[in-house]
Order: C-alpha cells, then structure tokens, then sequence
C-alpha cells in the first residue's frame, strides 16, 4: 500500500490555451478512497490519467509513496486501473482475463491460479470463470475487470467511472460492492466519478474540480455542511442547494417578507468588499415552511417568502416541493422538501424562511463562502 502525492501537477495539451489541470495539490492517505468529481471537461479525468502514466505532467510532480514517478512509464508504476468501458478480451474466459497480467509479467500458473480463484471467491465470480464476457451481464463483466485489477495486488486502484455503463439499480449495488471491497483490501484508491451522489456516498474524501482547478477537497459530510464556494454548493448535494442573490439590511439579509439573520461576521467581509448583496445557500431540507393554502403549517400569511408551487414530487416519507419565487425583482426556481404527509397542491402558494442557524453566505463578487 502506498500514499499518493499530487504536487502543483499540471496538464498543458499541445495547443492548450490554459491548461487542463492546473496546479493541483492532494495528499492522498495510505488506504484511503478518494473520490475525483467535476462536471465534463473539469480536469478529473486527465488528474488520473497523469496518475497512471497516460498523460504528460508539464509542471509539478507526482509521488507514489516516496517515490517520483512524475516520468516513470504506466508499467513501473505499480498501479492498476478499471475503466469504463470494461476492456476485456473477448475472445478470452473470465479466469484468462483475470490473468493475463500475470501471465505476461511470467508468474508461474499455479500461482496465477491461485490468485485468479481467491479474487474469484472475494467477488463472487467462481461459477462464472469459465465463461467468455459476452455470456455475463454488464454488473458481472465490471467485477471482472475489478478482478483483473485485484490480482495485481498494486499499490494504488485508478477507477475511471466504472459504472457508467450499468443501469441505474446496478450501479447502487455495484457502487456498494466496490466500496466495501475497497474497505476490506485497504487499497488506496482514486476514483473519477460525474455523479456527485456516486462521489458522497463511496468516497472517505471528495476532491471537487472545476475547469481544472481544484475547489475542495473533504470529507462528504463536511463538504456538504461547509461548501468552500458557490461552485461547490450548487454542485454537491441532490436536489442542489437553493442559491439566491439577497440584499444585506439591518440585522441580516432581507428575504420576501422577512429579515433573515446571518453571521454577522460574514457581513461585516461582503460589506469591506463593497458588496451590497451576498448569496445566501440553503439547501432543501432546511427551509420552514410557515404558510401554505395547500397544506403546512399556518402561522403568518405574510411571513417569508412566497413560493409558487409548480410540481410535487411525493416520495412517500418526504416530498419535493419545484416552485419559483420573485427575489429582487428576479424570478427564481426553489426546491423545498416537505413532510411526504403534509405536501402542498400544485398551483398553490407556500411562504417559506431559512431555517436558523442553517443559512450559507457567499460573496456574490467572488464565490467564496464568508460564513463559519
């Protein structure tokens, strides 16, 4: 097992107005499971390509426990990668695909075969090794070529969004297949991934990239309680948090009918930018909802702000509530989740206020996060 070091590494494609990956520093732990996730085009991808050898590194450096191998070739590198689209030989049983590394590397077959059949009982491929990869299904094929990978036995796992080729209930089994694997191999390992729910739910931290610069790293809870940026808090979470522009007044920020008290911290830094506005976060689950002629609690018609109600989603504990609201003269879409009991009807109007002590505040100038 093994740490892996990013250090200020850089990708600069031959033609490149500004590079793909710019910069980028993290300290990835010995057994950890990092998670790599931005939308398409954010540098995720190239990050772990550079890690496994397939991209260039322009400018900084990049370590595999103590050593550099910035610009080793993929082979020396004791790595070992599953991608996305399997890449089995076809032609080949599941117990050869498995392995084939080994065989080319000169191990001796009765150790090949060991190995191939311990990774075979760990994932529940011993019925199947003597099939070829058109006769199992695309959950059975993707834990072949973890397979592959497992009996290597290397220093680092490069994940490049396995799942994406899975159904969508495949991929929440496979995803817990592969997290629990990874807990039980201690491995360390680096996982790209665009779905922000596949990065929360595997990851022991998320690295958050953004046109290849790095806007986070953390721990999935802290990240979703502490977003560093604007970019983060619309990008982490499902549904997304709620981002609206408000106007600072006295005593905190004004929000419809209601003033909305925030750090008073946070204030005092957008003010000394000589911002008259901030951002405010709040993610679904931590709006009140203190009105609604189409159910909800009934305290102050006037209170909060009116929200429009356009769709429901009922998901039987909770439900959704899609509606818009006018902020500042702006119309603007809010998500609010509602008691799965007390959903209003559609058409109607809720009024809803920030829960306290649950707000986010963002420069609106700069994106940064100002409160605690």
């Amino acid at each position: 097992m093994a740490t892996v070091t990013y250090d200020s590494a850089t990708r600069i494609y031959p033609g490149g107005d500004k590079p793909a990956v710019d910069k980028l520093d993290i300290d990835i732990e010995d057994g950890e499971f990092l998670v790599l996730v931005g939308p398409s085009g954010c540098g995720k991808s190239t990050s772990l390509r550079m890690l496994a050898g397939l991209e260039d590194v322009n400018e900084g450096a990049i370590r595999i426990g103590d050593r550099d191998v910035t610009h080793l070739p993929p082979k020396d590198r004791d790595i070992a990668m599953v991608f996305q689209n399997y890449a089995l030989y076809p032609h080949m049983t599941v117990a050869d695909n498995m392995g084939f590394a080994l065989k080319i590397a000169g191990v001796p077959k009765s150790e090949i075969r060991q190995k191939v059949e311990d990774a075979a009982k760990i994932l529940d491929l011993t019925e199947y090794l003597g099939r070829k990869p058109k006769a199992l299904s695309g959950g059975q094929r993707q834990r072949v070529a973890m397979g592959r990978a497992i009996v290597r036995e290397p220093q680092v796992f490069l994940m490049d969004e396995p799942l994406s080729n899975l159904d969508a209930k495949l991929r929440v089994q496979t995803r817990t297949q592969i997290a629990s694997l990874q807990r039980r191999l201690g491995i360390t390992t680096v996982y790209v991934t665009h779905d922000q729910v596949e990065a929360m739910t595997m990851g022991d931290r998320v690295a958050v990239l953004k046109d290849g610069l790095l806007q986070q790293v953390d721990s999935p809870r802290h990240m979703y309680d502490k977003p560093a940026n604007l970019f983060v808090a619309g990008f982490i979470g499902s549904p997304a948090m709620n981002l609206v522009e408000v106007p600072i007044t006295d005593g905190g920020v004004k929000f419809g009918n209601s003033v909305v008290s925030v750090e008073r911290e946070a204030l005092s830094s957008a003010t000394a930018k000589g911002d008259t506005t901030v951002t405010v976060g709040c993610r679904p689950e931590h709006f009140d909802l203190v009105n609604g002629d189409g159910g909800g609690l009934k305290k102050d018609e006037h209170a909060g702000l009116a929200v429009s109600v356009d769709v429901v989603e009922e998901l039987g504990a909770d439900g959704y509530v899609y509606g818009n609201a006018e902020i500042g003269g702006v119309e603007k879409e809010l998500v609010i989740r509602v008691s799965g009991r007390e959903v209003p009807e559609k058409g109607s109007t809720i009024h809803v206020v920030p829960r306290a002590g649950e707000t986010h505040v963002f420069s609106t100038s700069t994106g940064e996060r100002l409160s605690d």
